[in-house]
């Protein structure tokens, strides 16, 4: 199994280590997507029994995963590396330049159901200390990206200010460049958001929807399709290749108010996959790459997608009472009691 990617790294040291990085990661991924394509036969089914920092109940295949690449990153030049099923960040080797951020398996609840899943990941250079850095915003990373396990298995990696994607060439063992330069379409007319939460959400986000479902009667103008997969890494796949704005916002039930995914692993690095793909990402008030880790595992919401679809939705939490409600009173209508 190889993982090697053509990239110039003549006389850009950081750039070499980072290359490197990502080439373990790759490898990693690349014995993970076997584990994961092999299912039940694999044996590693069900749950562990434990919990990740977070409270989230592991899977096996978290912890297999887990180990999958945080033992590939011990060979490349990592200073320190956040997992989301460990709770502070392990030193590897306090000298090197770079720390890594990594959601070992995204969505692994999905795994029974055949749907994609994925691995996510942020790199950026050391800075004053290895604690520090994971506390810097997600301006300070050098590079980002996900592995994506379903009918095919994708790198699509954010490097050098661009985004590529790869696939594994199953014959060779190898990521081959298949996409170059990806752009987010900016005209798609799909929105993903889990819909059944709609009674906890806060107004803003009630609006947003209930305009996109009033169609070319409402003040989009234009008729919206649905879609939610519940797996990040295949919603932002889908959103590179087809446009559409995705939503999980924060809300009103206990352990959502701050939002759902982890900045730092989760939302950092599939932003700046956003931005450097011409598309963005918000917390529907702020830039989610200017957001600042205060803990290891931060919650926060997300909204992501094209760059006209998220200004559209932070432009609403600019107009739409904020606080969390579970009826349709006017108190929450529009410029309404706060006009």
């Amino acid at each position: 199994m190889h993982a090697h990617l053509e990239w110039p790294t003549q006389h850009n040291p950081l750039r070499a280590a980072t290359v490197v990085v990502i080439e373990a990661l790759a490898r990693a991924a690349i014995e993970l997507s076997h584990i994961i394509a092999a299912g039940p036969l694999a044996g590693i089914g069900g749950e562990s029994g434990g919990v990740n920092p977070d409270g989230d109940r592991q899977k096996t295949i978290d912890i297999v995963a887990d180990d999958l690449m945080r033992n590939a990153l011990r060979t490349a030049p990592v200073a320190a590396v956040l997992s989301e099923e460990v709770e502070l960040p392990e030193t590897l080797d306090p000298d090197a330049p770079l720390c890594v951020a990594i959601d070992p398996l995204d969505g692994s609840a999905n795994l029974e159901n055949n749907i994609s899943i994925g691995t996510i990941f942020s790199i950026r250079p050391k800075g004053n200390d290895v604690i520090s850095t994971f506390f810097e915003p997600g301006t300070a990373q050098c590079a980002a990206g996900c592995f994506i396990y379903g009918p095919q298995t994708v790198l699509v990696l954010a490097l050098d200010q661009r985004v590529d994607c790869f696939t594994l060439d199953p014959r060779s063992g190898e990521f081959v460049l298949t996409a170059r330069d990806l752009r987010v379409p900016q005209d798609a007319s799909e929105f993903a958001i889990n819909a059944s939460n709609r009674r906890h959400w806060s107004g803003p986000v009630r609006s947003y929807i209930d305009d996109c479902l009033a169609g070319v009667n409402g003040e989009r103008g234009q008729d919206f399709n649905m879609r939610w997969i519940g797996s990040l890494v295949a919603e932002a796949y889908r959103i590179l290749m087809r446009g559409g704005v995705f939503l999980y916002p924060a809300d009103a039930r206990q352990g959502y108010r701050e939002g759902r995914l982890r900045l730092l692993y989760e939302a950092h690095p599939i932003a700046l996959i956003m931005e450097w793909a011409g598309g963005a990402a918000s917390n529907g008030r702020s830039r989610i790459l200017e957001l600042s880790a205060r803990t290891p595992h931060q919650r926060v919401p997300l909204i992501m997608g094209s760059a006209r679809a998220v200004r559209d939705v932070d432009a609403i939490h600019l107009t739409v009472e904020p606080l969390f409600e579970s009826s349709d009173a006017p108190l929450f209508a529009r410029r309404g009691l706060f006009r």
